[in-house]
């Protein structure tokens, strides 16, 4: 497999302009192995949180594992909840034929969508693939991107996953009370702690905010509409005063 390809996967890559006109991208000096991407481990319980984030997980470990349709799917979820690199991969997989037929309007569109936020850093790309494009390709990308707006772009995906990190996050800051911890459904930190029984083995809430708020900056990075949560603070009622009879 080529390691041109694995690279995207860790979102090192830049697509240039070669002197034939055709967009090249550019590795990174050191590409993950299937091994590496298989081994991905990924929490089902921050599907509740971070979709994009978590489907994001199960694609890049699909692909190590060689179920390509499974890891097109799982990228193609990802996308939908806004997770640019989603996105990205997907139009380098269709501009290069990676494991499907080469599809330079559908890698045009994909990679407009990853581009869509302001100082992108898929926008290089993007530009690239777009000055190779001829313009029955340009054209072509135009009408799917059409259909594939309402689905993938920000102003559906990207409000879709923030009323979920939202709620998730609401659901985090009611249980914050006292020190009270959090059990992720397949951390790998916890794997005995549901059979045990004891939260004390999860981590603090706070903690848990923490990762999935830095989490969360990262899917929604370059977009305005995204509003970090912070950490929890516990709230400490004030002690009732007394009142003395007239």
């Amino acid at each position: 497999m080529s390691a041109l390809l694995l690279g995207a996967f860790g979102i090192p890559w830049t697509a240039t302009a070669a002197t034939s006109g055709t967009a090249t991208p550019q590795a990174a000096s050191k590409s993950p192995s299937d091994t590496d991407l298989a081994n991905t481990g990924c929490a089902i319980g921050e599907e509740k949180f971070l979709p994009a984030d978590y489907y994001y997980c199960l694609a890049t470990q699909s692909y190590g594992e060689h179920h390509f349709d499974r890891a097109q799917k799982f990228f193609a979820t990802a996308a939908s909840w806004a997770s640019k690199p989603a996105q990205y991969v997907l139009g380098i997989m269709a501009f290069h034929g990676d494991h499907q037929p080469v599809n330079r309007a559908l890698a045009l569109a994909w990679l407009s969508l990853a581009a869509e936020r302001p100082q992108s850093k898929f926008q290089n790309a993007y530009t690239s693939a777009y000055a190779s494009a001829t313009p029955t390709e340009r054209q072509a990308a135009e009408r799917l991107l059409a259909s594939m707006r309402p689905t993938y772009a920000d102003a559906t995906a990207a409000s879709r996953a923030e009323r979920r990190y939202a709620q998730g996050m609401a659901t985090l800051e009611r249980l914050s009370s006292g020190n009270g911890h959090y059990c992720m459904e397949g951390l790998t930190t916890l794997a005995d702690a549901g059979e045990a029984g004891d939260p004390a083995q999860c981590p603090p809430i706070p903690a848990m905010t923490k990762a999935l708020d830095q989490a969360a900056a990262n899917v929604f990075d370059g977009w305005a509409g995204h509003v970090t949560v912070g950490p929890l603070q516990q709230v400490v009622a004030p002690a009732p005063t007394s009142r003395k009879s007239g």
